[in-house]
């Protein structure tokens, strides 16, 4: 298997970050550092950078403002989602609940639904295609 890099972007210019490999160490609490640092937080009601992607699965992980929102949307694949900061609404069409630090869900694909943050969140989201 080959190593895969992230390629560069206008926000993130340094395209040096590993995302796939036989193993790849994640330093989640460096990551929320970073996200929190970029222009892009500061700019915006949220920020995200995926920190790893293969064929079958994607990891992301998502910093949300207080009030900030995700609009209705489905994926193609199977879904997890943590709290790992703050607390959300995670709302489908059937339901709306409260999650908070701590919390985790999962929700099979093309499942209309939208994530409000009540308060600063970060989210880790893995989609399993």
């Amino acid at each position: 298997m080959e190593n895969k890099l992230n390629k560069a972007t206008e926000l993130r210019p340094e395209g040096t970050r590993l995302i796939d490999a036989p193993l790849v160490k994640m330093d989640i609490k460096a990551f929320i550092e970073q996200i929190k640092d970029e222009k892009q937080w500061k700019d915006s009601d949220r920020n995200a950078i995926t920190i790893f992607k293969t064929i079958g699965m994607t990891i992301v992980l998502i910093a949300l403002h207080k009030n900030a929102s995700m609009p209705s949307h489905s994926t193609e694949g199977i879904i997890s989602l943590q709290v790992l900061e703050g607390n959300i609404y995670f709302t489908t069409e059937a339901q709306s609940v409260e999650f908070i630090e701590g919390d985790m869900i999962a929700l099979h694909e093309s499942i209309l639904h939208r994530v409000e943050a009540i308060k600063k969140s970060v989210l880790l989201l893995t989609i399993a295609s």
